[in-house]
């Protein structure tokens, strides 16, 4: 019997029930026979030195084993070393314990070790930390005077800096017949994942460990120990299947896996250590950022002129990197452009990738600046797109692999109901409140790095599959399962893919919505390879019926390998694994996207954002109360798990709009709002209705599974959407995130 194709079906997700059960284990939940456990000290001073560490009281306590400082660490391989993770920014990655430098506030500075986690962080209480303190700099808004070029590096391959300026960009915007200009400024966001991250370290024998870590690349952290402490690789193994949210913070390894291995190595001890919240906003943030706009049209709408520059913070010691200002000539075709790109260090931790970086930030700037625009030319925003739409990616000059923005905008504007609106700015109400409709383009890139993966066929018609990747909450597990079976022809129940593990073939971190086309497309070259070796066997039997027939002859379904043009010759899979007398047939294959082949073109999902919100006119209350996003994102492999993505995209992208934002003390360079209570995100009464329409997108030349990335459109283009709304029903543009109703008082 002919399996039914899972690819394109909502399956749910196949660890569901071990989640909302218990039963999923996290990296704070394994337990180990006499572990330890470890607490961050971290630093009250933003910048000075460490004087003095007085130990003593703390080591006095019943149940504390050791407290590790700068002073007494044991020597590590990372102080004499450049690189330290395959996602560090140019520049000289944090080394934590070198010396007695304080960088930035709540920097780790020392590990409580202890026989209980309670004992452990009250003893940390009874540190004494003597300080010498130096003057620091965190205000972006007061330092835009030391602004200055990103460096170039390794990582500028996946974030590439703005491209040379085109034309005449000052000519062509001062004669042109429409302009606008704008500045815009994005506060300061931390991750805030609901699991702690945490890492319990099992030392097993000298120089070997096993490794329970919360992250989003295991080979990565596997990477990381093995530099900074100087093992080997192959006695690190690194283990990390459930995932509660990354969203970018799990991408570089953080300091508790640091302080775990640390404390395991030094005391010859298994050790966990737990952070607490506010320990989190040490991490690393999605960084404070300043743009400024100026774009210019002609009678009939034509982009004539596009200037976008953004200065955003970095560390003093590496140079984080965004994408901000490249997004808008890749939408929309123009001859002048000036674009500039630049960073201010100063003194925090550096700041880290958050979902959709720079897209979000960028094209809220480069969205709310084409509405501007398109009011300026009393067009309508959407016609305005329409008007400049192209199939190119202008910033490159190359075409899109594919690009169905266009169907979006249709589709998206049709359900959403956008031929209602009025385009009268306050001219829509409902009670007490003003009604605003607005929308915006969303675009992310559609990438896709070498992955490698095995494929096991078992005596008993079981296909397992191994990868490295780990599972964020995105439905990887789910994916890769219904990959496997429908390339194999078999049911999803009879295929086991396990994964989370540094030992499994080479996967790279879990982020930049490429990990469906990257591991998927490795899982699928495994099981043509696979499907090679079955076939050869089939034809090796004697009498085969199958002897001289070429691969394209063939087909897999049920479990089976079957001729297709006589379907009653046939081989169960399992009899052909039996036949081997191994007990199973096993392929493996690192697949490598199509270098040569894609250079020609550009690769991206697109999407479409509409919004309509309510404004209360006495108290300037705003409220989302539908929002529609149209994607067209290649082939979605799974439309329950892809939606949630982009349901879950757009409900970020309402608390960037509105809520999220870390606040910065400038007189004591701290966060001041470290914890859930006073870093305000979404609840369920902010969300109302949201929708999300896949439009049909067929891409043969993107990878073999002609797939898309979708974890970061969902929130590009929500910002913009909810700003240009607030502008239609208020009247008011309001262009510094986020936008509380203190801003739109006395309406």
């Amino acid at each position: 019997m002919a399996n039914q194709p899972t690819i394109g079906k909502g399956i749910n997700r196949l660890e569901g029930n071990l989640k909302v059960t218990g039963k999923a284990k996290y990296a704070a939940e394994y337990q180990v026979p006499d572990l330890l456990y470890g607490y961050i000290i971290s630093s009250s001073i933003t910048k000075g030195k460490i004087v003095s560490i007085d130990t003593s009281e703390a080591k006095a306590q019943p149940g504390v084993v050791e407290v590790i400082t700068h002073e007494n660490r044991i020597s590590l391989a990372f102080f004499n070393q450049q690189y330290a993770d395959m996602n560090a920014p140019p520049g000289s990655p944090f080394r934590y314990l070198k010396n007695e430098n304080i960088y930035f506030n709540g920097q780790p500075i020392g590990l409580v070790v202890a026989d209980s986690f309670e004992m452990a962080r009250y003893a940390s209480t009874l540190v004494k930390i003597t300080y010498e303190q130096e003057e620091f700099e965190t205000n972006l808004t007061d330092n835009l005077h030391n602004a200055k070029e990103p460096s170039t590096g390794m990582m500028a391959l996946l974030k590439p800096l703005p491209p040379k300026p085109k034309g005449d960009y000052q000519t062509a915007y001062d004669n042109s017949f429409a302009q606008t200009a704008a500045s815009f400024y994005h506060g300061t966001e931390h991750h805030n994942p609901l699991e702690l991250f945490a890492t319990t370290t099992v030392y097993e024998e000298e120089g070997k460990l096993t490794i329970y870590d919360k992250t989003q690349g295991t080979v990565n952290s596997q990477l990381y120990v093995g530099n900074v402490f100087g093992l080997k690789y192959k006695n690190i193994q690194v283990i990390s299947p459930y995932v509660g949210g990354g969203f970018g913070s799990g991408l570089r390894p953080q300091f508790q896996l640091f302080f775990s291995v640390l404390a395991a190595l030094q005391l010859k001890k298994s050790v966990r250590v737990v952070l607490e919240r506010h320990h989190m906003f040490a991490l690393g943030h999605r960084p404070a950022t300043l743009q400024h706009t100026s774009f210019s049209a002609d009678e009939t709408g034509k982009l004539t002129a596009m200037h976008h520059a953004a200065l955003a913070e970095t560390s003093r010691f590496e140079d984080y990197i965004e994408t901000v200002v490249n997004w808008g000539n890749m939408i929309y075709p123009v001859d002048n452009t000036l674009l500039r790109y630049q960073l201010v260090p100063m003194d925090f931790n550096s700041p880290l990738d958050m979902r959709a970086p720079g897209g979000s930030t960028g094209l809220h700037a480069v969205e709310s600046t084409m509405d501007a625009l398109a009011y300026e030319l009393k067009m309508d925003p959407m016609q305005l797109r329409l008007r400049n739409y192209s199939d190119r990616d202008d910033a490159e000059d190359r075409p899109y692999t594919s690009k169905e923005l266009r169907e979006c905008y249709l589709q998206g504007a049709e359900q959403f109901g956008w031929s209602e609106r009025n385009p009268e700015p306050r001219s829509m109400r409902r009670g007490n409140k003003l009604i605003g409709y607005g929308m915006a383009t969303g675009l992310w890139e559609a990438n896709q790095l070498p992955a490698g993966a095995d494929v096991i066929l078992t005596s008993d018609g079981k296909l397992i599959v191994h990868s490295a990747v780990t599972d964020i909450g995105t439905g990887t597990l789910t994916v890769m399962t219904q990959i496997a079976a429908d390339e194999m022809g078999m049911s999803i129940e009879d295929v086991q893919f396990e994964y989370g593990d540094s030992k499994k073939p080479f996967s790279p971190i879990q982020g930049g919505s490429y990990t469906v086309s990257t591991v998927g497309s490795a899982i699928k070259a495994a099981c043509d390879s696979l499907k090679k070796k079955l076939i050869k066997a089939a034809q090796k039997q004697e009498d085969s019926p199958f002897k001289g027939m070429k691969r394209s002859e063939f087909v897999f379904t049920g479990g089976k390998l079957i001729a297709k043009d006589d379907p009653e010759s046939s081989l169960e899979l399992k009899d052909l694994v039996a036949a081997s007398k191994k007990g199973r047939i096993k392929a493996s294959k690192t697949n490598f996207p199509n270098a040569l082949k894609l250079r020609k073109y550009s690769r991206a999902t697109h999407s479409a954002a509409f919004v309509e919100v309510e404004v209360d006119e006495e108290l300037g209350v705003i409220q989302v109360t539908r929002a529609l996003t149209a994607v067209a994102a290649g082939r979605i492999i799974n439309p329950l798990t892809a939606r949630s993505q982009i349901l879950g995209g757009m409900i970020w992208g309402i608390s960037k709009g509105l809520m999220e934002e870390s606040f910065t003390d400038y007189n004591y360079g701290k966060f001041m709002n470290p914890n859930l209570a006073e870093y305000h995100i979404p609840v369920h009464a902010d969300v109302q209705e949201l929708e999300v329409i896949f439009v049909e997108e067929k891409d043969e030349l993107i990878n073999p599974l002609g797939t898309k990335g979708i974890g970061e459109i969902g929130i590009v283009g929500m910002p913009p959407a909810i700003t240009n709304a607030i502008y239609h029903a208020t009247g008011k543009r309001l262009n510094q995130l986020p936008i509380h109703f203190n801003r739109l008082l006395n309406l």
